[in-house]
């Protein structure tokens, strides 16, 4: 198969499990276990999709000037500091690195 092939067999087949999910009945939705199980689902995957941008570099790890800035700015954020704050911070420590040289 040729990737554009596996491409269009890949999204038929995402398409269909979208689908799929409407055949669900509500009541079973609507469940204490299934709600939670949603959110810590989408907590779980947006924080390994941060990791792999972070410090993912091709088949590599790369720890550069951004792993400081998201621990400074998960700092920031378990202290309740408005996200514009917290952006601003992030990237200042970021910038501060790069230009000290610390980190590439």
């Amino acid at each position: 198969m040729t990737v554009w092939q596996i491409i269009l067999v890949s999204s038929i087949a995402v398409l269909a499990i979208k689908l799929l999910g409407y055949l669900v009945p509500e009541q079973v939705l609507q469940t204490p276990t299934a709600a939670r199980t949603a959110n810590l689902v989408t907590v779980a995957l947006l924080s390994a999709l941060i990791v792999v941008q972070t410090i993912g570099s091709g088949q590599g790890i790369l720890i550069d000037a951004r792993v400081p800035a998201i621990a400074a700015a998960a700092g920031l954020l378990a202290l309740r500091v408005p996200f514009i704050l917290v952006i601003a911070a992030a990237a200042g420590v970021a910038a501060a690195l790069r230009a000290l040289g610390w980190a590439a």
